[in-house]
């Protein structure tokens, strides 16, 4: 089993007709994925190595049976991109798109209130269920297909060193999924700790958070309250300084608030192994797991 993506998964892309993604959907399509439309507005008819092209989603899901998106429009329009996903009910849409103006994003999350979609991102590396569907831009070779440890991230680089580190010690990954780093997203790390509590063939979870914010504290909490399975978790952001925006828009302390060593404190009193080297969270999973 998986969350949100498997074999059964029917990929669109919104920007289809552009460099990223047309390149992107070409290495979805090499690792099995099913990516059976494209959109892009005033190109209906064309088609991208035999994926047809269709000016709406709307007409794309009715003339291919699309239930998921990936969208790699520019952040100016991305914005309505996603908006027109949700309001054609496309179940999972996926927004690998970075930059998107804040504000444009609050009217998104009001939007997906009402909606059906499930939105994952924006600025984000997507997610890959190995073995059966990849719906992003994660390197495909270094997962390992077969379970059993779902990954959730903020960060998508290192999604993609926690999953390798994984893989070289032989384990498994269930689902892996990039939730992105603004401070303005769709599915965040409750959803995901939620899914994989559910999911029968996940029996560990990886959280990789950083600072800024308040989600892995809120996590945290979930994990005490209703997380059952082992999680192994890491934070990154130890050395930045307050007040200066490192990497991602959201990752920023404010004050007190955000920093590393209050999320770590979190994690462990919420029963969270906590790896505080980035590169020993494979030999930690390991043992935990």
């Amino acid at each position: 089993m998986s969350i949100f993506v498997n074999s059964d998964t029917r990929v669109m892309v919104q920007g289809i007709t552009g460099k990223e993604g047309q390149f992107h959907a070409r290495q979805c399509m090499e690792y099995g994925t099913a990516v059976v439309a494209g959109v892009t507005p005033g190109k209906g008819g064309q088609d991208m190595d035999s994926v047809p092209v269709f000016n709406t989603v709307r007409t794309a899901k009715a003339e291919t049976g699309a239930n998921c998106t990936l969208i790699f429009v520019p952040p100016p329009f991305a914005a309505d991109a996603i908006m027109e996903a949700a309001d054609a009910e496309i179940p999972i849409i996926v927004a690998i798109t970075e930059g998107i103006p804040v504000m444009d994003m609050m009217k998104v999350k009001h939007y997906l209130k009402c909606k059906k979609s499930r939105l994952i991102g924006p600025n984000c590396p997507g997610i890959i269920t190995p073995g059966e569907a990849k719906v992003g831009i994660m390197p495909a070779v270094i997962h390992k297909p077969g379970g059993p440890i779902g990954v959730v991230s903020r960060s998508g680089t290192l999604t993609y060193e926690v999953v390798y580190q994984l893989t070289l010690q032989g384990i498994g990954q269930t689902t892996c999924i990039g939730i992105g780093g603004d401070p303005v997203n769709g599915t965040d790390f409750i959803d995901c700790l939620a899914a994989f509590q559910e999911d029968d063939s996940t029996k560990g979870i990886v959280m990789v958070g950083e600072i800024g914010g308040n989600a892995e504290e809120e996590a945290a909490r979930f994990i005490r309250d209703n997380v059952s399975k082992p999680v192994v978790g890491f934070i990154a952001g130890m050395t930045a300084p307050p007040g200066r925006r490192m990497g991602h828009a959201g990752a920023i302390i404010s004050g007190n608030s955000g920093t590393a060593q209050g999320k770590i404190k979190a994690l462990k009193e919420s029963g969270v192994h906590v790896s505080e080297e980035l590169g020993r969270i494979g030999e930690l999973c390991a043992k935990v797991f």
